[in-house]
């Protein structure tokens, strides 16, 4: 989903990448208003990481595509929900982009990749064209198609999830599907958008989210115009005009006739689920099968979906604690939640006042970068250990090991360089969502929170996961409710997304389901 501005949490598990960012603004429990004074208008989503530090399995977690697709037998088109048809019918002035073929090349550790032509503006097609960057992790055994996949965001890399971790599905689903990723339109390897200069963007991270001072305040409102100034400056308008998610899911379309397939197999989690909504309301009898893991809610406003997203981080960071209290070595001096959150806010006001110890690098350790941090770590119960390792430093006075977990959240590498996470989630953010406008933002979107009925669909399955802190449990009730066709699956446990976490009873239902294009009945999976 959508998160906070600057935090861009990237965990390490499908689902989550943990890219979905916005501005963290919020108190101690966790998080902020749904956008900056300045420039956010952030939904903040998280990308699934897989395995800790790369991406989780689906992550928080993203992919290539495939090509045409034989016709199979009348039992196994019976059986899988596939048909032998190569593919649905085109609209007229797109027929160029739908008979495309995709061209493969090996790209390294198994995989293959390629590029696939849209054009930059649906409503004029004869005009500009963009690539979009692709790759596939072709099938271990017999195919049956291709399985789309979006790690979430938005700005997250689905070439990056899909090549950082093999196993961001089951072994059942690499046997049968080829695992496609791709990077949405302004984003990694798709004319990314870009906005600062990597010097500029440790200084903008740096930036107070929680203004409790008139020259906070107005520090914060000249950082986010600046911010929105350089993205005019930097990416052409006529792009950020065109980083709309309708405009990713047409994409999308585009790629299932490119893959040769009929009807399209997708599983999307955090922001990949409103990508999907939008997809199948737009396209809902070109669906075979469709996985909505961590759902956000299409007809949620911006400012609704963060006070929602603000519970979602309480509740949380009281399970963080809770575990913590359990474990040896716990920082917190009172077992208690009331007192470790006043412990923790105790600490974001030091970290005000006078920045932690950084024996890492020359960065200052502020409150920006340990609320980043904390706020990343909630994505999933494998960042506990080492948050709890870093608040054990921090209530010492030093501040490394935040600063290296609030990295990782804004998209910080080694070297120093950023990938483009953060530009793309705020350029997406501020035209998918025009009725919370961004301030200082170079251009508009057009299209207004409202329901998905995706009617005529086939069973869509919605997975929702009662602790989720980025996309609360409560928004996949209401987006499995407005689907025509909607199957809600109810994960009881802590993190952001569910697929490939630590239900195995929700993994083999969701996979009986890719599988065979038939939906489980709506039912709820603990750990076992």
């Amino acid at each position: 989903m959508r998160r906070r501005m600057p935090a861009r949490a990237r965990p390490a598990r499908p689902g989550f990448a943990a890219k979905r960012i916005s501005f963290p603004i919020r108190t101690a429990g966790k998080r902020m208003r749904a956008r900056l004074p300045g420039v956010a208008c952030i939904r903040s989503v998280q990308v699934p990481l897989k395995d800790s530090a790369s991406f989780r399995a689906h992550f928080h977690p993203m992919h290539r595509l495939i090509k045409t697709l034989a016709p199979v037998m009348a039992g196994l088109i019976a059986l899988t929900g596939f048909s032998g048809t190569a593919q649905a019918a085109t609209p007229g002035r797109l027929d160029g982009f739908y008979a495309q073929r995709l061209t493969w090349s090996g790209c390294g550790g198994g995989y293959e990749c390629a590029s696939l032509r849209v054009p930059l503006d649906y409503s004029t097609p004869g005009d500009r064209q963009m690539k979009i960057n692709m790759i596939r992790l072709p099938a271990t055994g017999k195919k049956i198609g291709s399985l789309l996949v979006n790690p979430g965001g938005p700005g997250a890399s689905g070439v990056d999830f899909v090549k950082g971790n093999k196993s961001i599905v089951s072994a059942s689903l690499r046997q049968r599907f080829d695992i496609v990723g791709f990077d949405p339109r302004g984003v990694g390897g798709s004319s990314p958008v870009r906005c600062m200069a990597p010097i500029e963007l440790d200084a903008f991270f740096a930036v107070d989210q929680t203004p409790d001072t008139p020259g906070e305040e107005k520090l914060l409102k000249r950082w986010n115009r600046t911010f929105a100034q350089y993205c005019a400056k930097n990416a052409s308008k006529k792009l950020l005009a065109n980083v709309t998610t309708v405009n990713a899911a047409r994409d999308m379309d585009v790629m299932r006739a490119a893959l040769g397939e009929q009807r399209l197999s997708y599983l999307g989690f955090s922001y990949g689920t409103y990508l999907g909504s939008i997809y199948a309301d737009m396209f809902p009898k070109r669906i075979r099968a469709m996985v909505l893991d961590g759902a956000e809610d299409p007809s949620q406003t911006m400012d609704d979906f963060a006070v929602d997203q603000d519970k979602g981080f309480q509740v949380a960071t009281a399970s963080f604690l809770r575990d913590c209290f359990k474990t040896k070595g716990c920082p917190f001096k009172k077992h208690s939640v009331k007192a470790a959150l006043k412990q923790l806010d105790l600490l974001y006001q030091r970290a005000d006042l006078a920045p932690l110890r950084n024996a890492y690098d020359s960065r200052q350790v502020n409150e920006a970068v340990v609320r980043a941090a904390v706020d990343y770590s909630m994505y999933s119960t494998r960042l506990w250990p080492r948050l709890r390792q870093a608040l054990t430093d921090a209530y010492k006075g030093e501040g490394a090991r935040l600063l290296l977990l609030a990295d990782e959240s804004n998209g910080r590498r080694t070297n120093g360089s950023y990938d483009n996470g953060f530009e793309a989630l705020m350029a997406i953010n501020c035209v998918d969502h025009p009725e919370s406008p961004c301030p200082y933002w170079p251009v508009k979107g057009t299209r207004y929170p409202k329901k998905v009925r995706a009617a005529g669909s086939p069973p869509i399955v919605v997975v929702g996961t009662t602790r989720d802190p980025a996309t609360p449990y409560k928004l996949a009730k209401a987006l499995a409710a407005q689907l025509g066709n909607g199957v809600l699956l109810t994960n009881d446990a802590d993190g952001h997304t569910a697929y490939a976490g630590s239900s195995s009873c929700l993994d083999r239902q969701i996979d009986r389901y890719l599988l065979t294009a038939r939906a489980p009945r709506p039912n709820a999976c603990t750990k076992a």
